[in-house]
């Protein structure tokens, strides 16, 4: 087993407010959902609604093989039906999907958050979480099966993670203890999981045990290329932990 829990974020140079936002307006909607199950259906994002532009609004039956067929409850959505594309990002499937992404967001989050400045960090995380989407629809465009989740958003912020951070301590439990390692270990050990995850279940709507592995592997890709184009437009690097971390350590050197 082995569980991460914190990071090194002893040099943070101020609160992580939107990584706050987002945490919070997660929390809030899976709230809403536990107390309102239709939203979920009419508000996630459904690939074929979005290549279409049709909103689903009936039941629609699935064969699962062995002649047998699942029923996937669809509601009316939101005007324009792309809308969900953005209110998926917020909701979640149960408490094991939003408790892990939530944990991983508040634990990477605020440190991207601190290299990107506030509002961009903003339009990062969204940007994320709309290129996993976007990369979950084009390995099943005619797929009525719901998404939903950070889940890509996350992604999207390991991915930045990697490029700016990569040897910052991560704390984890493993074997019932303990343990500080590199981030690049940490976040390698996830993407494998991914990428083994991802070429298994494209036979199956891009979908394997319920889990969305090619909006995971479009997040990922999407965060790593947004930091390294960040970082390849700053002339100076300003006072901000990354900064602080090239003093702590010099692998953490400049890309540049």
């Amino acid at each position: 087993m082995f569980f991460p829990i914190s990071d090194d974020d002893r040099h943070l140079v101020k609160p992580a407010y939107v990584t706050w936002l987002m945490l919070i307006a997660n929390v809030l909607v899976f709230i809403y959902q536990v107390q309102n199950e239709p939203f979920t259906y009419g508000y996630s994002a459904v690939p074929f609604e979005i290549t279409t532009g049709q909103d689903i609004v009936e039941p629609v039956e699935l064969p699962i093989g062995g002649g047998e067929f699942v029923v996937i409850p669809h509601i009316r959505g939101p005007s324009p039906i792309y809308l969900t594309l953005l209110t998926s990002m917020f909701m979640h499937g149960g408490m094991m999907h939003i408790g892990g992404n939530m944990l991983f967001l508040w634990i990477f989050g605020d440190n991207v958050e601190h290299r990107f400045g506030h509002g961009r960090f903003a339009v990062f995380y969204l940007v994320s979480g709309l290129a996993a989407s976007l990369a979950q629809i084009a390995i099943s465009p005619h797929s009525a099966i719901p998404t939903l989740g950070a889940s890509g958003a996350i992604a999207g912020i390991l991915g930045a993670y990697l490029v700016l951070f990569p040897h910052n301590q991560v704390h984890a439990i493993f074997i019932f203890r303990v343990v500080s390692v590199p981030a690049f270990l940490v976040i390698a050990i996830w993407a494998v999981t991914q990428f083994v995850g991802g070429f298994g279940s494209l036979d199956v709507a891009g979908q394997s045990g319920g889990v969305a592995y090619a909006a995971h592997i479009g997040g990922f890709i999407a965060g790593a290329l947004i930091a390294l184009f960040f970082r390849g437009q700053l002339r100076t690097e300003p006072d901000s932990v990354i900064a602080r971390s090239y003093q702590r350590d010099p692998r953490d050197r400049r890309w540049w």
